[in-house]
C-alpha cells in the first residue's frame, strides 16, 4: 500500500482554557479527496492551520512525502505545496483581485505585464466556473466574491496538497458539479485534496475517505464504501440531526413588506439591483437564492435603509420607507442579521454584553439620563445568553473569539429580542455544522410561528427548501423566478441562477437611461 503524502502524528494544540487538538492523527494520500468534518470548535480549522503554517502545535509532527517538516510560517508551508482557503478570508481589502491571487508570490509575478497575469486569472476563472473581475477592488466585494478570489489564489498558486474550507457555498448546482470534476481531475493527476464542508450530500458524492472530529479528537475515518450520512452525522456531534423541519402553515397575513421596480447602484458604481419588485407577508418565509453578487446585499440594504434607492418604493406596513435612515427603519420593527458577522453584524472588540445591546442602550430600562444601568444590562445579556445557549468563557471576552456558530446564536439573539415584525438574514448557516445549523433554523422557524414576516437570502437550496414558503431566484440584480416551494425543481433554480435565456434583462436599459445625469 503506498505510504501517505501527508502524516500528522499526536498533533496537540493548546490555547488559554481550551485543547483545540489531542492527539490527532490525520494521513491524507495523493491521489485522493479527504472530507474533514466536526462540528464549529471540534479542532478541525485549527489542524488545517497547523498544517499551513499558520500555527505550531505544542506536540506531534507533520511530514510530506516522507520528510519530516516544521513550518514556522505560511511562506513554508506553501513552499512545500499546501495551500489553503480560510474560512475568515486573508485578503487584503484595498487591492485588486489580480493583486491578491499573485501577493506572496516568489518569482517576481508582480512585475510582469499586468495584462498577461489578468489573462491568466481570467483563464483559471473560466476554467473552474469562478467568475470574478480581476480589476475589482477586493474590499467591494461580497462575501462569496472573495471565497472565489481565494479559491483561484490556491489554484493559481499551483499547491499539491488543497485545503479547502467550504468551497462550494457560493456555487450554483451546475458550478459546483463543474469543480466536483476539476477536484477529480486534480486528485487523478496526484494531487491531495482535503474538503471541508458541512453538506453530507457532497461528502457522499465526492470523498474517497472522512475523517470526523468532536472535541478535538478523531471519532473516526472512513472509506468511501463505509460511508453513510446517519453515522457521519452521529460522530460529528453524538446523536441524530433531523433532516426535515416539520412545515407549519401560519395564516396569510398582511403584506409586511413590498418592493415595486427598485433600481439600486453596488458598490462599483454599477446597476445592483434592476426593477426588482415582491412581497412578503407575515408568518411567512421568502427564501432568495443566487450566486453571491447577484444583488442580494444591495436588496437587504436598501430595505434596512443602508444603502439608497435610486428608482422605485419600498414599503412597509404600507407606509412608503424609501430612503429612510436605518435608525428609522429599525423603530418600525426591522431586524438584519448580514452576511459578514463580524465586520458588519458585531463589533469584534466588543465584549458579548456589549454587542448584544448595541441596538437597545437607549431604551429607558437600560438607560438612565446621564448613566447606563449596567445591572439591568448584563441581566438581559445573561438571560439571552442562556435562552439562546450561546457558549463563550466570559461575558467580557471579545466576540472575535467565539466560534460561527456561536456568533451567529448571538446575533440572532440580539434582533430576534428585539420581536421584529420582518427579519431579513442572510447565508444564516455559512459555516456552521449540522448541530449549529439545525439550532439556527429552529430560530427562524419559531421566529416565523410567532408571524414574523422573513426574507431568507441564501446559496443552500436544501436550506430554502427546508424552510421557505416561497423561492426566488436572483440574478444580475433581478428578480428571475417566484413561486411556491412545493412547485420548486432544483435544476430548474439552478439554470435560473446561472442565469438560463429566459432571464430578460429587459429594465437595465431603463435603468441606465433613468441614472444617466
Amino acid at each position: 500500500m503506498a505510504k501517505p503524502f501527508i502524516e500528522m502524528r499526536d498533533i496537540v494544540k493548546c490555547f488559554p482554557g481550551v485543547i483545540a487538538n489531542q492527539q490527532v492523527n490525520l494521513d491524507i494520500y495523493a491521489g485522493e479527496i479527504h472530507a474533514l468534518l466536526g462540528e464549529n470548535g471540534s479542532g478541525k480549522s485549527t489542524l488545517m492551520s497547523i498544517l499551513a503554517g499558520l500555527y505550531k502545535p505544542d506536540a506531534g509532527g507533520i511530514t510530506v512525502n516522507g520528510v519530516e517538516k516544521k513550518f514556522s510560517s505560511p511562506r513554508d508551508a506553501i513552499a512545500s505545496g499546501i495551500g489553503m482557503v480560510h474560512q475568515h478570508f486573508k485578503l487584503v481589502n484595498p487591492f485588486t483581485v489580480t493583486e491578491n491571487i499573485t501577493l506572496g508570490e516568489q518569482n517576481g509575478s508582480l512585475l510582469l505585464p499586468a495584462d498577461k497575469l489578468k489573462a491568466k486569472i481570467t483563464s483559471f476563472s473560466a476554467k473552474y466556473g469562478l467568475e470574478v473581475n480581476p480589476d475589482a477592488i477586493v474590499g467591494h466585494l461580497s462575501v462569496g466574491e472573495k471565497q472565489r478570489v481565494e479559491i483561484l489564489r490556491m489554484l493559481y498558486q499551483g499547491s499539491r496538497v488543497l485545503i479547502m474550507d467550504e468551497p462550494t457555498a457560493v456555487l450554483t448546482p451546475q458550478e459546483t458539479s463543474d469543480l466536483f470534476s476539476n477536484l477529480r481531475k486534480m486528485a487523478d493527476d496526484g494531487c491531495a485534496v482535503v474538503f471541508i464542508t458541512h453538506k453530507l450530500n457532497e461528502i457522499m458524492e465526492l470523498a474517497d475517505r472522512v475523517t470526523v472530529l468532536r472535541g478535538g479528537k478523531v471519532t473516526g475515518t472512513l472509506l468511501r464504501e463505509q460511508l453513510n450520512s446517519r453515522e457521519l452525522v452521529r460522530l460529528m456531534v453524538g446523536r441524530d440531526v433531523a433532516s426535515q423541519y416539520a412545515r407549519e402553515t401560519v395564516g396569510q397575513g398582511n403584506v409586511v413588506l413590498s418592493l415595486e421596480k427598485v433600481h439600486a447602484w453596488n458598490d462599483m458604481g454599477r446597476p445592483g439591483l434592476r426593477g426588482i419588485s415582491l412581497t412578503i407577508r407575515e408568518g411567512e418565509i421568502l427564501g432568495l437564492a443566487g450566486v453571491a453578487g447577484n444583488g442580494q446585499r444591495e436588496l437587504a440594504e436598501i430595505i434596512t435603509g443602508l444603502r439608497r434607492v435610486a428608482k422605485g418604493q419600498v414599503r412597509l406596513h404600507e407606509e412608503t420607507v424609501t430612503n429612510l435612515p436605518p435608525a428609522a427603519i429599525i423603530s418600525r420593527g426591522v431586524s438584519y442579521v448580514p452576511e459578514d458577522r463580524l465586520g458588519m453584524g458585531l463589533v469584534p472588540d466588543l465584549n458579548a454584553i456589549e454587542n448584544l445591546l448595541l441596538k437597545s442602550y437607549q431604551q429607558p430600562e437600560y438607560s438612565g439620563r446621564w448613566l447606563l444601568n449596567s445591572q439591568a444590562i448584563e441581566e438581559k445579556a445573561v438571560r439571552l445568553i442562556k435562552q439562546y445557549q450561546i457558549k463563550l468563557a466570559s461575558l467580557n471576552q471579545p466576540v472575535k473569539l467565539l466560534s460561527g456558530g456561536n456568533l451567529q446564536r448571538m446575533l440572532l439573539a440580539r434582533e430576534i429580542s428585539d420581536h421584529p415584525r420582518l427579519m431579513i438574514v442572510v447565508y444564516p448557516a455559512r459555516g456552521l455544522d449540522v448541530g449549529a445549523t439545525e439550532a439556527v433554523h429552529k430560530l427562524l422557524l419559531d421566529l416565523k410561528a410567532s408571524r414574523t414576516a422573513i426574507l431568507l437570502i441564501s446559496e443552500d437550496l436544501e436550506e430554502i427548501l427546508k424552510l421557505a414558503d416561497r423561492v426566488g431566484v436572483l440574478f444580475n440584480g433581478q428578480l428571475v423566478g417566484d413561486f411556491p416551494v412545493d412547485q420548486a425543481d432544483i435544476d430548474k433554480i439552478g439554470m435560473l441562477m446561472a442565469g438560463s435565456p429566459g432571464a430578460v434583462d429587459s429594465e437595465n436599459l431603463a435603468f441606465r437611461n433613468f441614472c444617466q445625469p
